[in-house]
């Protein structure tokens, strides 16, 4: 069995992050190994990886299910492919797009840059919106105007609540099973709570009860479908947006997602990567 490593990705110098397993072989194991390797560590990602061509074939399990993009397991894989390989741009298939992940070594760090796969987002039903407002105990009138509810693709799909206060993002909670239901029967990955500093920093917090994960400390695909949906919103952005995430949790994280003027257009999401000891 090939080594697996444990990496932090978008993490706050050598603290915070999340952790992301990875694994790269020669030949992906099968999907039941992989689903079990992603259970047995428990991370909210475990990214799969193997060389096809000139590209890379990765598939993403949570431990519960597979997933069908994961943007900080895709930084870990990016610093894994750089200590591996050395740095560079590698091209990665994915199960429902091609994508691509830059690694480049930073001192004792990795950085790395993901390229999302094209982006999309419309309004957030009524009934659903309702649905995500009780399940963590909101009223609207918590709700930011500025930034109305919406769904958010950026490879996965997420519903964006923007929030007026930033200690109501930090009093956060939600009960997992109830949110595994109502994610999964909305075919949600996540639910993004966020804070607006100011137009270009974000605060958020994602619950990740779809993949049996309470909250996530970084999340990627979530940031890259965040900044999808400013640009359809016609934002203020003025081409990046920074995002701090997992203060809550103890686990600062910092994504930078650079958002260029085409509609639908791939997201670059950045930042550090740490290999974790134990």
């Amino acid at each position: 069995m090939n080594t697996i490593l444990k990496i932090s990705a978008f993490s706050d110098g050598q603290a915070g992050g999340n952790p992301a397993g990875v694994l790269i072989a020669d030949q992906l194991p099968a999907d039941a190994e992989m689903q079990r390797i992603a259970a047995e560590l428990g991370f909210s990602e475990t990214v799969f990886a193997q060389p096809l061509g000139s590209a890379w074939r990765v598939r993403y399990f949570s431990p519960e299910n597979e997933v069908p993009f994961c943007g900080h397991a895709t930084i870990a894989l990016g610093a894994a492919l750089a200590l591996q390989e050395g740095e560079g741009l590698f091209d990665l298939i994915l199960n429902n797009a091609c994508i691509s992940v830059e690694g480049r070594q930073a001192g004792a760090l990795y950085s790395a840059a993901l390229q999302s796969p094209p982006t999309l987002s419309a309004a957030a039903e009524p009934a659903l919106l309702s649905a995500a407002l009780a399940l963590f105990g909101l009223q609207a009138d918590d709700l930011d105007p500025r930034l109305p509810p919406g769904l958010a693709h950026g490879g996965a799909d997420h519903l964006v609540l923007a929030l007026k206060s930033r200690a109501r993002l930090a009093a956060m909670n939600y009960e997992l099973d109830a949110g595994r239901k109502l994610m999964l029967d909305a075919g949600l990955t996540t639910i993004l709570l966020a804070y607006i500093e100011t137009p270009q920093r974000f605060h958020t917090r994602n619950a990740f009860a779809s993949g049996g994960v309470l909250e996530d400390p970084a999340t990627g695909a979530a940031t890259a479908a965040l900044a999808g949906y400013l640009r359809d919103l016609a934002w203020p952005h003025g081409g990046v947006i920074d995002v701090v995430q997992g203060e809550d949790m103890g686990m600062r994280s910092l994504l930078r997602a650079e958002i260029p003027a085409a509609a639908g257009s791939s997201i670059r999401v950045s930042g550090s990567a740490r290999l974790m000891t134990a």
